[in-house]
């Protein structure tokens, strides 16, 4: 099949990918099957207000709703009694035990009619008439339960209970045995002719010929205070009537009596027909009572006939009813009742409550809602001598239209309706001879309504039986059918025809016992085959497609072909039709007239894009769902178990199906597999790709492979239902108390909520059917079974519920058992557990997470720690064999991601890897791993296992340890990890954690992988982390160190890049560390917003931008503002020296402000703090600029409080060349600017004089040259020569003079 999917993708366009498995595909199309049968019409559906005479009596015996299957004969005994009657005699049935009886006189015999030589059981204990006969349901708990109906009894002194007991044979027949109850209640005077019991609540109900009241039988188990055990109630005249029915004084009239009651124990309601054609209704109530709610007598059931029906004279006056059949509330919601008139007429009655009844649930009024004509009578069979028993069936004419006229059924003398509608009509022509009419509703057809309005008609077929001789009784021998348990669906015969024995029907007459067997559409249709038909065989199947559809059709067929066809054989036997001729006409049908798919070209918008979706599968399809889902029906909703509490206490685990039930289900299925394979070669979606050759367009070809999916689908279907049912019954087979009881409790609960649709067509119903292998092996194991002798058993029953793979699992499990049963420290045991674990490595793939627990636990226990591992491992890869658990971790874990699952089931395996390391450190706790200088074997196993560990090159497995490690809380596990896969969990991790990036560096160190460790530093001082600016310096300062180190192998200019990077990034964090401790103490601060303030500084690193323009500046930091065009290089003379300038005049004003400090030395401080700060920078630091700016601040401000050459002592301490001061002090002497210009020259040429003996000094200490040189010193000498000259103080003068005479003696 697959060759045909793939060449049909080849030709075709691209087909969207089918997401629906073919199993789940399959189910589907059963669910729907039954959903689609499960809403067959309601009888109130097709039944309306109105009038109909529909009825379909072919001239063929092929298509009669019924037929006669065997007469029984009456047997002598019963005959001689007969004839030595005296006063009365009268005839019976108990149906149901396939019994018969006859009152003779005071005398009662029972026998069972279908054995050839029947013991005759007889009630002679008691000297009266008797008058009627009838068996009940007892009231429950009243009997023991062996006793499971009443005989009641009715003489003419009294109503006697006798115990019926019935026991089933193998044969099919039952074994009746009657017990004396000694109740009885006195019926003198009544002459009890009519019995009736509710099944629900055990009441019993009786009329006599004499009045129209309604008695009751009561009974209780024992005798209380003023109650015996059994009384007799009249429920209908009170007084003293009720005490003497019998008194009259002169001529008796005539009295009305009760003919038929009948129970409808769905509605509580009981009905009575009289004599005079009335129809009363009583309301069962719970308390024992019996209320009157309806009476309806015949005159207004007339006047509801004539609003109808006024033209016919088969419902006139002159008419009456003559039996009443209850229509229970499970068939119908509003028909309670059907009449049969003596013209043959049915009633078809329906009931309403009242809104102010006493009783809501009784009816209050009754009409006749539809009126069912008797069939035409144009060829009324002609009647048999009075001695004839001719069993022949009198094929009828179809009935062409409403027909309000025939008296085909005139004179009915009964009538008995069955459910869902099964119609017999006793017709008495002569007054010992009956004819029979038997109709039955068409399903098909009324499942099918042909109507264009689409609702269906009251469609049956009927046929005459000429019965020879006088009807006595008639009876129901099989169960009452019901295919649902409500209206809609209850009387779909074609759902169940398959699944339920079909109905079967006796009628006891004078001289014998006839049984009418139900026919199926199966049976018809296999009939049909078999015979033909006027028009032929092709005629007939017509006749099917036209009046049940290509669908059904093709289901019944196959059903055909899969011999499910039934007929009455020569010798009165029911059997299967299996003649070849039949099979193969069978066969033809399903493969020939099976249609073809439909595609609808109406849901198509791109020709472009053809699709599977858009085909609706053949009527051949449907047949084969029909089918299937008719065999299964009574099992797909129904749990696989039913846990019950036994009488003793304990557990019982029941089938709700029974076993001889599932067997004949895999019967059929088996059957339909087979043929299926056999023919599949003709049947279009089956054949493979030689179909291919009969396409002609792309939309045929998309078609053929629907129809191939959709059918193959239903194969694999069938194929899992058979080993289903063969698993349940294997299942069943063994202990099932025990291999629950075995069961965890989540899953012991899934298994009683599991139902046959789920075992066949769910993962999770394969899931749970492997569990409860799994429990079935343990169990043999724990027993001492041989596990392979099951385990194969279960293999060949139910393959794809115990795989091979399974088999090997349950050996190996096998293997551990005897490991462990050899002792843990043998080489035997070694041996055990190395094959096992290579058996279980094998299978890996099949293993489920409760095997490979247990293999774990079972290998820790034996301390073969390194198997364990190796499992959980191998394990892990084949749950994930596309690897997608990485490629989701690699992908950062993204949530609502599919590939999810993949990475938690490889989880679970790595958790119990987990397990087993901690098991090594306890046993490494608690055991040493030397003695006496040797290692010991545990020592070396669990070295085997580390090994195992540290060797995985599984980087999922990896990954999952570290976060493990973490996870207890012990991440400097990690440092000393020597896998590859560490740096990348790191790296991965880095960015997501703070403590995984400290984790990463310090693993780079230890490594001496400086480089590496600083550019993770500097990540850490860049991150978005939330760390504070204290410890982003930190990380910057450690990775300016580890950037430092030159190791061998680094490449420099990559190195020189960090570094460089790294010094940038710390000078910026020290700036804005700077603001930060300022702010903190910065008073002009508002209180309100100084946590804002310190918030955004102190974290993330800001650009020197916004640390100028949004803190430096506006707070006039100007120092700050100094370091930070150092840091970004702006090299604006007149920004930085106006900076200067302000920094100056704030340090001055704050000092005099504080008044802590002299101003000259807070100036002075901070100016010697900057220079070393900014590290003599010629732009930063200008010299020129800065000398000028502190010397006019010394001259106007601190002249007569700081020290003398103050300002030139300053930049000499920040170590500025004296030279550079020099320079800039003669540039000042020859600029002769305010304020050193005119007299206050003089404090310049001071400097000067000062300067010049420090370079005098410094420069002729040890053997350097004066002042750099001869042409400086002339300069100098110069320069002192005009100093002298410049009105300088006294001292200052004397030193000039002397220090220019050594500097002349020098040069000489």
């Amino acid at each position: 099949m697959q060759t045909l999917n793939q060449q049909s993708q080849a030709g075709a366009p691209v087909v969207p990918r089918e997401e629906v498995k073919p199993i789940a595909r399959a189910a589907k199309a059963v669910s729907e099957a039954l959903e689609q049968e499960s809403r067959y019409p309601e009888l109130d559906s097709y039944i309306g207000q109105g009038t109909s005479s529909d009825y379909d009596l072919s001239p063929q015996a092929t298509w009669t709703p019924f037929q006669k299957v065997k007469t029984y004969t009456i047997p002598d005994r019963i005959f001689e009694q007969y004839n030595q009657a005296q006063v009365s005699t009268m005839m019976g049935l108990f149906a149901e035990f396939n019994h018969a009886w006859v009152a003779i006189d005071n005398a009662l015999y029972l026998w069972d009619y279908t054995h050839p030589n029947p013991n005759l059981i007889g009630f002679e204990e008691q000297p009266n008439t008797i008058t009627a006969v009838q068996l009940v349901t007892p009231r429950v708990g009243v009997f023991v339960s062996s006793i499971s109906r009443l005989l009641v009894v009715a003489t003419t002194a009294e109503v006697i209970l006798i115990g019926f007991s019935a026991q089933g044979s193998s044969t099919g027949g039952f074994s009746v045995s009657l017990y004396a109850l000694r109740m009885s209640v006195p019926a003198k005077g009544l002459d009890v002719s009519v019995i009736e019991g509710s099944k629900a609540t055990g009441r019993i109900f009786f009329s006599s010929r004499s009045s129209d009241d309604v008695y009751e039988f009561t009974y209780q188990q024992e005798e209380k205070w003023f109650q015996g055990r059994c009384a007799k109630i009249n429920h209908t005249s009170k007084g003293y009537s009720a005490f003497t029915p019998g008194l009259y004084f002169g001529r008796r009239p005539q009295q009305e009596m009760i003919t038929q009651m009948v129970v409808d124990d769905s509605r509580s309601l009981l009905y009575t027909l009289s004599s005079k054609s009335t129809i009363r209704t009583f309301h069962m109530k719970a308390n024992a009572a019996l209320e009157l709610t309806i009476t309806k007598p015949f005159s207004q059931t007339l006047t509801s006939l004539s609003h109808m029906s006024s033209q016919s004279d088969l419902l006139s006056p002159s008419m009456s009813i003559v039996s009443i059949s209850a229509v229970t509330r499970n068939e119908a919601i509003k028909i309670h009742l059907v009449a049969t008139t003596s013209s043959g007429c049915r009633l078809f009655m329906s009931a309403t409550s009242s809104y102010y009844s006493a009783s809501p649930n009784a009816p209050t009024s009754m009409q006749v809602q539809h009126v069912k004509f008797p069939p035409t009578d144009t060829s009324v069979p002609q009647l048999q001598g009075q001695q004839s028993t001719s069993n022949s069936v009198t094929p009828y004419a179809n009935t062409g239209g409403r027909n309000l006229s025939s008296k085909a059924l005139s004179p009915t003398r009964t009538a008995v309706r069955y459910a869902p509608g099964y119609f017999l009509c006793f017709v008495s022509p002569r007054p010992e001879t009956d004819v029979l009419f038997v109709s039955g509703p068409d399903s098909g057809r009324i499942a099918r309504p042909q109507d264009i309005s689409g609702s269906s008609r009251y469609a049956e077929l009927g046929m005459w039986i000429n019965l020879g001789s006088r009807a006595e009784d008639i009876g129901l021998a099989s169960t009452p059918f019901a295919a649902a348990q409500n209206p809609i669906g209850f009387g779909n015969e074609l759902a169940v025809q398959y699944d339920r024995s079909t109905s079967e029907i006796v009628i006891l007459t004078n001289t014998g016992l006839h049984t009418l067997r139900r026919r199926r559409l199966v049976d018809i249709f296999a009939t049909a085959l078999r015979v033909g038909g006027d028009d032929g065989l092709d005629g007939e199947i017509r006749k099917f497609i036209r009046l049940y559809g290509r669908g059904e059709t093709a289901s019944t067929a196959l059903a055909v072909a899969c011999g499910q066809g039934l007929d009455v054989t020569s010798d009165s036997r029911v059997a299967k039709i299996l003649d070849p001729d039949v099979l193969e006409q069978a066969r033809k049908v399903f493969i020939e007239h099976g249609g073809k798919p439909q595609f609808n070209e109406n849901s198509l918008v791109d020709q472009s894009l053809l699709s599977v979706d858009l085909v609706r599968p053949s009527p051949r399809h449907e047949g084969l769902s029909l089918y299937v889902s008719r065999l299964v029906r009574s099992i797909w909703k129904a749990p696989i178990a039913l846990e019950q509490v036994s009488p003793i206490g304990g557990l019982a685990v029941t089938s709700v199906v029974t076993m001889n039930k599932l067997q004949e289900i895999s019967e059929s299925l088996s059957t339909l597999k087979e043929f299926l394979e056999t023919n599949k070669s003709f049947i279009e979606g089956l054949a493979g790709p030689d179909a291919l050759s009969s396409v002609t367009t792309k939309q045929e070809e998309i078609s053929l492979q629907a129809e191939h999916r959709a059918l193959h689908a239903l194969v694999v279907l069938i194929h899992n239902i058979i080993e289903g049912i063969a698993f349940v019954l294997v299942l069943y087979d063994e202990k099932i108390e025990e291999i629950l009881q075995s069961l965890q409790n989540d899953t012991r609960q899934q298994v009683r909520n599991l139902t046959y649709e789920g075992l066949f067509s769910t993962d999770h119903g394969k899931a749970l059917a492997k569990e409860l292998v799994k429990a079935i092996v343990n169990r043999n194991i724990a027993s001492g079974s041989n596990v392979e002798t099951i385990a194969d058993a279960l293999r060949r029953r139910c393959g794809s519920f115990c795989s091979a793979d399974d088999v090997v699992i349950f050996k190996s499990q096998e293997l551990v058992k005897r490991a462990s049963g050899v002792g843990t420290e043998t080489e035997a045991s070694r041996e055990y557990l190395n094959e096992s674990l290579r058996s279980f490595k094998g299978v890996a793939e099949s293993l489920s997470m409760e095997q490979l627990q247990w293999a774990v636990e079972q290998y820790v226990a034996m301390q073969f720690y390194a198997g364990a591992i190796q499992l959980c491992l191998v394990k892990a890869l084949e749950s994930d064999r596309g690897n997608r658990a990485l490629s989701w971790i690699q992908d950062g874990r993204p949530e609502r991601d599919n590939r999810i699952g993949a990475f938690e089931a490889r989880k679970r395996c790595y958790n119990l890897v987990h397990e087993v390391i901690v098991s090594l450190e306890r046993a490494k706790q608690e055991m040493p791993d030397m003695v006496d200088g040797h290692y010991t074997v545990n020592a070396r196993r669990r070295e085997e296992a580390s090994q195992e560990i540290d060797g995985s090159e599984d980087e999922v497995f990896q990954t999952d340890l570290y976060d493990w490690y973490l996870a207890k809380g012990e991440p400097d596990r990690l440092l000393g990890v020597e896998s590859p896969f560490i740096i990348t969990y790191l790296q991965r991790k880095s960015s997501e954690n703070i403590e995984h990036a400290d984790l990463l560096w310090r693993y780079y160190a230890q490594a001496e992988r400086y480089q590496d460790a600083a550019v993770v530093q500097l990540a850490l001082g860049k991150s978005a982390f939330q760390l504070s600016l204290d410890r982003r310096i930190e990380y910057l300062s450690r990775a300016k160190a580890n950037a430092s180190i030159n190791r061998p192998g680094i490449v420099r200019p990559a190195r020189t890049e960090v570094l460089r990077e790294v010094s940038d990034l710390l000078d910026v964090a020290n700036i804005q560390d700077d603001l930060l401790q300022r702010l903190k103490g910065d008073s002009r601060i508002a209180s309100d917003r100084r946590p804002s303030v310190i918030q955004a500084l102190d974290g993330r690193i800001l650009n020197l931008s916004e640390l100028y323009n949004t803190y430096a500046e506006p707070a006039m930091y100007f120092d700050l503002c100094i370091l930070i065009y150092d840091a970004a290089d702006h090299r604006s003379p007149s920004d930085i020296k106006a900076t200067w300038q302000n920094l100056l005049e704030r340090v001055h004003e704050e000092t005099v402000e504080s008044g802590e400090a002299q101003p000259y030395e807070a100036v002075g401080e901070q100016v010697r703090t900057l220079g070393k700060r900014l590290g003599l920078s010629e732009i930063m630091f200008p010299v020129p600029n800065l000398l000028p700016l502190l010397m006019r601040y010394a001259f106007e401000f601190q002249r007569e409080v700081a020290p003398e050459s103050w300002a030139v002592d300053l930049f000499i301490d920040v170590q500025v060349p004296l030279e550079s001061i020099y320079a800039v002090l003669e540039e000042m002497y020859y600029n002769d600017e305010p304020p050193f210009s005119g007299r206050n020259r003089r404090f310049v040429c001071n400097e000067i004089v000062y300067i010049i003996r420090q370079w005098f000094h410094d420069s002729t200490r040890g053997t350097g040259q004066m002042f750099g040189g001869e042409q400086n010193a002339a300069s100098i000498s110069q320069m002192l020569h005009l100093m002298a000259q410049s009105g300088l103080s006294e001292h200052r003068l004397d030193e000039c003079q002397r220090l220019r005479m050594r500097i002349e003696n020098m040069m000489r």
